[in-house]
């Protein structure tokens, strides 16, 4: 009797609790406030409201007042955010290397997909909200510099228009997702991140009007050609064919394999 009991004691000492997984609510909560408690964030936020607030006044002073518009707003607000908003979600993702950060993140969630999904709901959260603000600053602007002008104001984007902005926005920031998933070095994922933003798209051009065969293919291969499209608001069957392929080629199966990666790489 005392055998048996003490070895039923003892299974129930070693069996181990099942305890329930962070709610991934919390788990969003927590990666959107890493998200912008760094130095580099907090700086990078900055920037991005400087731009902002500065965009307002230097359309109002230095854009003559007949080409005024809502749209000249929104592009003026828009394009240079489309280059530095998508660097939140990039260094959201990358800090847990190049800072050690995941050294503390995956060891109280062992599950780096949920954690890697939460950075990605808060990437698309940023995403949202910058859009929201971006539209609310131009037309706060257009209404000044119409009262400024003494003309009326002018509304010439449609709301399909501001769908495809958003998309435009969100594809970015897609793009340096899936680059520092893949990279998963701040360093590395912020050059390749420009150079896929500004260099390869300059190429593509230039290859394009250089050379006729790849002018038919660029469409299909060229994300940013089907980015361009979104801004300029304009959008075919075709063309949204052509922009589903390329994000099929570069943002869909780079993250897959950049996936399938980073959740066996050791952290050091």
């Amino acid at each position: 009797m005392t055998t048996v009991a003490a070895t039923a004691t003892l299974r129930a000492v070693v069996v181990p609790r099942r305890t329930a997984p962070v709610p991934f609510r919390r788990l969003v909560g927590v990666e959107l406030r890493k998200m912008f408690d760094t130095r580099s964030s907090f700086w990078l936020l900055a920037s991005i409201g400087i731009v902002a607030l500065a965009a307002v006044p230097m359309v109002i002073a230095f854009q003559p007042t007949g080409d005024i518009t809502y749209a000249m707003f929104v592009n003026t607000i828009g394009y240079p955010w489309s280059l530095m908003i998508p660097m939140v979600g990039l260094l959201s993702v990358t800090g847990e290397w190049s800072q050690r950060g995941g050294l503390t993140t995956f060891a109280f969630v062992p599950r780096r997909g949920r954690v890697i999904g939460a950075k990605a709901a808060c990437a698309a959260g940023v995403v949202l909200a910058a859009m929201a603000l971006c539209f609310a600053l131009s037309a706060a602007g257009n209404v000044a510099a119409a009262a400024v002008a003494g003309i009326d104001p002018v509304w010439d984007v449609s709301a399909a228009e501001h769908l495809f902005l958003t998309l435009f926005q969100a594809i970015g920031m897609a793009a340096a997702f899936t680059l520092a998933v893949v990279l998963r070095s701040s360093p590395a994922a912020l050059v390749g991140y420009f150079v896929f933003a500004l260099v390869v798209p300059t190429l593509s051009s230039m290859l394009a009007g250089a050379q006729e065969w790849y002018g038919d293919v660029a469409p299909w291969v060229d994300l940013t050609h089907g980015q361009l499209s979104l801004f300029a608001g304009t959008m075919t069957g075709e063309q949204w064919a052509q922009l589903g392929t390329t994000a099929v080629l570069w943002l869909v199966v780079p993250l897959v394999l950049g996936m399938r990666r980073l959740l066996r790489v050791e952290i050091r």
